[in-house]
C-alpha cells in the first residue's frame, strides 16, 4: 500500500486565521472565547462562544463571487488555498483526476439557511434568492475549492455532525494509500454563529451555562457542564509520500491508520460503555501497523460535556489497557472551543504541528480533577515530548466515531 502524508496546512479558527497565529495562541494557551449576547434584542443574558474573528474572505474571492458563496464555503475555500499556500506547489504536474477534494460539514449553509427561510415567510417565494440551494447544501465547499483549485477527482461532503472533517480527513487518506488519488484537500468546515444554531443547541442543554471565558470550555473537569459553540475551518494537504518526498516537501506527519464506527445506540448520547469510540482507536492503530504502546499522545473530542469525556475516557482505556495510563491526552476545544463539523480539521493541525515541535499543549481551564477522568490530561503546563504515534478522535450525534492514527516521519 502507498503512505499518504501531510504537507500542507490551512486553518480558520477563533484562535487564529493563520497557521503561525493558531499555534501561537496554542503554545500561550489563549483561548478563542469572548463573552456576549447570542440573541440580540431579544435576551439581556451573557453567554460565552468561539467565533472567527477579522476574517477576509476578498484575498480569495471577489465581491461577485462572495454574493453566491455561503459562509461556510467562504471559510473552507479560505483553508483549503492557505493549505495549498503551505504545501508551496498547485500540483500541477499531477493529473487534475487524480487531484481531489473532501470537506465535511455537520449542518452545511446555516447563514444562508436561515437568511432565505426568512426571506420566504417575510416577504413572499419571489423574494428567495436563485443562489439559496447552492449557497445552502454542504457539499458545496468541497465543490467550490475544486472550482477554484481545477482539482477534477474524488470530490463530495461527509455529513456525520460532529465527526463530519475526521470522516473527510480519513477518506482522503484511503483515497491515496489506495492509489485512487495522488493529492487531496481535505478537513471540514462550519458557520454556525447565528442565534438559531446557538439555540438549538442551548435548548438541549448541550452548550456550557458558565459566563467566565476561562471556565467555560474545561474538558475533563469536575465542574464541566457543556461546549462552547464556535466556527472555522480545518484543511489539509494528503499526498502520496513518494511524490512528496521527490518534491522536498515539508511533512508534517504521516496518516497511518483511519478507524470509523457507530454506537448505534442513542440520537446524541454516546454509549456509555465507550466500545464504539474503543474500536475506532483499534482500527485506527491496527490499520497503522504499529504496537498500541507506540501511541503516547491521543487528541481527545473533549468537548467539555459531562457524559462525553467520561465515555471517551473510557474509551481510551478500553482501547490501551495499562498503558492508557502512560499517555498524555489532551482537548483542543479547551482553546478553540467545539467548532462542530470543522473539528477534525482543525485538531488534525493542531496534532500535525505539536508533533512537528515535540510539544503537547496543556487543556486549558482544567483545574479540578475528576475522578471519572483520571488519565493524563495534560493538565497545568505544556509538556515537551516526543510523540512517538497519536490519535486523535473526532465523535458526532448520530454515534458516529472516527479515529486518525498519525505517525512522525524522520
Amino acid at each position: 500500500m502507498r503512505r499518504a502524508v501531510i504537507t500542507g496546512l490551512g486553518v480558520l479558527s477563533p484562535i487564529g486565521n493563520t497557521v503561525d497565529e493558531f499555534w501561537s495562541n496554542i503554545v500561550a494557551g489563549k483561548n478563542g472565547f469572548t463573552l456576549g449576547h447570542w440573541f440580540e434584542g431579544q435576551s439581556e443574558e451573557l453567554n460565552v462562544f468561539a467565533d472567527v474573528k477579522n476574517f477576509d474572505p476578498d484575498q480569495y474571492i471577489d465581491k461577485k463571487e462572495k454574493r453566491r458563496i455561503d459562509v461556510m464555503s467562504q471559510y473552507a475555500l479560505y483553508a483549503a488555498m492557505k493549505a495549498l499556500e503551505d504545501a508551496g506547489t498547485d500540483f500541477s504536474d499531477i493529473d487534475p483526476y487524480r487531484k481531489g477534494v473532501i470537506v465535511g460539514s455537520g449542518i452545511g449553509g446555516m447563514h444562508t439557511t436561515e437568511e432565505q427561510v426568512l426571506a420566504y415567510h417575510n416577504k413572499g417565494n419571489q423574494r428567495v434568492s436563485v443562489f439559496t440551494i447552492p449557497m445552502m447544501i454542504g457539499n458545496m465547499a468541497a465543490g467550490t475549492i475544486a472550482i477554484k483549485t481545477g482539482f477534477k477527482g474524488i470530490n463530495y461532503c461527509p455529513v456525520s455532525a460532529c465527526s463530519s472533517g475526521a470522516h473527510g480527513i480519513g477518506e482522503a487518506f484511503r483515497a491515496v494509500k489506495y492509489g485512487n488519488a495522488d493529492v487531496m484537500l481535505a478537513g471540514g468546515a462550519e458557520a454556525c454563529r447565528i442565534g438559531f444554531a446557538f439555540a438549538g443547541f442551548n435548548n438541549m442543554h448541550a452548550v456550557t451555562r458558565s459566563t467566565d471565558v476561562n471556565r467555560a470550555s474545561i474538558p475533563f473537569d469536575k465542574e464541566r457542564n457543556g461546549f462552547v459553540l464556535g466556527d472555522g475551518a480545518g484543511i489539509v494537504v494528503i499526498e502520496e509520500y513518494e511524490h512528496a518526498k521527490a518534491r522536498g516537501a515539508k511533512i508534517y506527519a504521516e496518516i497511518a491508520g483511519y478507524g470509523a464506527t457507530c454506537d448505534a445506540y442513542h440520537e446524541t448520547s454516546p454509549d456509555p460503555d465507550g466500545e464504539g469510540g474503543a474500536m475506532a482507536m483499534k482500527f485506527a492503530v491496527e490499520e497503522a501497523g504499529v504496537p498500541f504502546e507506540q501511541i503516547n499522545y491521543v487528541n481527545a473530542h473533549g468537548t467539555s460535556t459531562p457524559i462525553n469525556d467520561r465515555t471517551e475516557t473510557a474509551a481510551v482505556k478500553k482501547t490501551f489497557g495499562d498503558h492508557a495510563y502512560k499517555m498524555v491526552m489532551n482537548s483542543t476545544k479547551s482553546l478553540t472551543g467545539h467548532l462542530l463539523g470543522a473539528a477534525g480539521g482543525v485538531e488534525t493541525i493542531a496534532v500535525c504541528l505539536q508533533m512537528k515541535n515535540d510539544l503537547v499543549h496543556a487543556t486549558a481551564g482544567l483545574q479540578v480533577d475528576d475522578p471519572e477522568c483520571d488519565l493524563d490530561n495534560c493538565k497545568g503546563e505544556n509538556r515537551k515530548m516526543k510523540i512517538t504515534g497519536a490519535v486523535s478522535n473526532s465523535l458526532g450525534f448520530g454515534g458516529h466515531n472516527v479515529s486518525l492514527c498519525f505517525l512522525p516521519v524522520e
